[in-house]
Parts: C-alpha cells; structure tokens; sequence
C-alpha cells in the first residue's frame, strides 16, 4: 500500500468520523445534563428516534424549507417525551430505569410506526457543508477536518465550551452539581431539586432529539426503522468514559466515531485480513464501539471491587435516586 493510499484512507476516515460521531455527542451532552441533576434517563434510543421521524415529517410532508426548522420540530417532539418522562421520574418518583427502558421501548415503537410509510423517502432539506473560500486543497488533512456542516462545528465545539463554562464557571453550575451529589442539601440551600431535574431533563431530551433530527437532515438523509442502531446506549457509555466532563464526552464519542468509519472504509476500500474477508472484517470494525461501551461501564465497577475510588469514573452521588423533600 502506497503512502498516497494510506494518506487518502486516513483523510476520508476523519472527514467520516466527525459527522458519525455528531449524533452521539448531542445525546451524551444531553445525558450529562440530564446526570448532572442525578436523573438517570435510559430512554435515549427512543428519543433519537422521535427527533429524527418529526424531522423526516417536517421536511417531507410539512413542506418545512429549512432543516433548521426541522431539527428544532425534532427537538421539540423529543422534549416532550422528555417531559412526560420527568413528569414520571421527578415528580412521581418512579423508578428511573424502568421509566428509561420503557421510553426507550416506546420511542422506538412510536418512531417506527411513524415512519411506517416513509422508508427511504430522500429528504431535500439538508444542512450544507461550511466551505471557507475554498482555499484548502482537495484531500488535504484542514478539508478533512473543516468541511462540515454548522450542526458538527455547534457540537464539537460550541456546546461543550458553553456547557462546561455553565457547569464549572458559573454559579447557576454549582447548584446543579450540588442537586445532583446531595439534592438534600442543595433544597436546604435554597435551590429549587424539582424545577433543576426537571429542566435538564427535558433539555437533555431536545439534545437527543437534535441528534436524532441531525441523522436524518445530514449523515443519513433518509428515514429507516430503528435508526438509533445503539448510539443512545453508546452515548450513556461515553458519559462514563468521559467523567461527565463535556470535552471528555466529546472525545469519547469521536472515538466511537472513529471506529464506525473505520468499519465503513475498510468496506468501501476492499480491505481484508488473512482470516477475515472484506465484509466480515467490517462488520468486525463496526462491533468495535459496543465493545468499548462494556469495557467503559465495568470500569467503575471493577475499581469499586478492588475498594479504589477513581475521582476520573465517580458517578454524581445522588445519581437515579428520588428525592422528596417531605423525607429529607
């Protein structure tokens, strides 16, 4: 294999990486949210399914001109979702993982049915790339970085830097780790556990949507049944992985990224190994980034097993347990 080979297939493996990787940044961002307040949403395959059939609606049938438009209808459906499910586990205090699988379950059965009719529609409405003057070269490494669309740039570097200044940088950040490590006495503080759980999780629920909606308008510009395909349990991984630290989150999922374009070139460029054709070792490429996703959730596990606590992998202390302020 030649340098220029090499060079070409490492240059379309990070221009597909980053937008792969985009719809598992916005819903791990919205699961840091939603953790950071100590809600434990395991819905988010549903929501990226409800997010990406309102957007396949709006663009398809609702005669919606801009994908912006779209996205937000996306957002929109999926924070409901998410309400009802705050409305379950915040205000009712039902039992989190439960109320998760069962969103889950029913976004993905909702989305489904929805787009019964609409599989492979092609959808027009999409974002364009960001061509800054065309002064970079064909498959040069700045193209393959810098051409994308505005939804990748918001992702991977707007989002996170606004959320960990919000988290780390501002007063209103405090309370909300304070609700999600001792909810008791952040109530005690003054600070109101039943509005900040509920607020961020229905904002983390319109981050899941966006990505939902950013499947369809963009990566894969089409409806197809269980579209999610994992990213919504990758990203609850990826939020361990990366300590509930927004650009940890985001270099998480770019590494997921990584692997499921890795799988997509290796098929694309008739790649094979000694005991594994083409098609097997891309299909073995692609069984990469659940693999990590076991290896990122045994972690805590296993050190607390060992009697080490690793500051890096420490889940919020109040993390999936209701609060009432009448037990306090």
């Amino acid at each position: 294999m030649t340098l220029a080979l090499v060079e070409g297939a490492l240059l379309s493996l990070i221009k597909v990486a980053i937008p792969a990787s985009t719809v598992v940044v916005l819903a791990a961002l919205g699961i840091m949210l939603n953790e950071r307040v100590g809600v434990l949403n395991l819905g988010q395959e549903g929501l990226i399914g409800i997010g990406a059939v309102y957007a396949v609606i709006a663009a398809t049938e609702w005669g919606v001109a801009s994908p912006w438009v779209s996205m937000l209808v996306g957002m929109i459906a999926a924070a409901a979702a998410g309400a009802f499910f705050a409305l379950v586990v915040v205000v009712f205090r039902a039992n989190q993982v439960l109320a998760g699988l069962a969103l889950a379950i029913g976004g993905i059965g909702l989305s489904n049915q929805l787009g019964t009719n609409r599989n492979g529609t092609p959808i027009t409405t999409l974002f364009s790339e960001v061509n800054p003057g065309g002064r970079f070269t064909s498959n040069s490494v700045l193209e393959a970085f810098m051409f994308h669309d505005p939804v990748v740039y918001i992702a991977y570097i707007f989002l996170p830097a606004a959320l960990w200044f919000l988290l780390f940088r501002t007063r209103h950040g405090m309370n909300m780790r304070a609700v999600g490590e001792n909810p008791a006495a952040a109530d005690a503080a003054g600070v109101s556990v039943l509005w900040a759980r509920f607020g961020y999780t229905v904002a983390g629920a319109a981050l899941a949507g966006a990505g939902g909606a950013y499947m369809v308008l963009s990566f894969t510009p089409m409806w197809a049944p269980d579209i999610a395909r994992g990213r919504g349990w990758v990203a609850l991984a990826v939020v361990i992985f990366g300590a509930w630290r927004p650009f940890r989150v985001v270099a998480g999922a770019l590494l997921y990224g990584a692997m499921i374009s890795l799988g997509m070139t290796a098929q694309a460029r008739n790649w094979n190994l000694p005991f594994l054709g083409a098609r097997d070792l891309s299909f073995f490429l692609s069984m990469i980034p659940y693999l990590v996703t076991i290896v990122a959730i045994l972690i805590p596990a296993g050190a607390a097993r060992l009697g080490r606590r690793i500051r890096s992998t420490s889940a919020p202390g109040g993390l999936a347990v209701p609060y009432s302020r009448e037990e306090r």
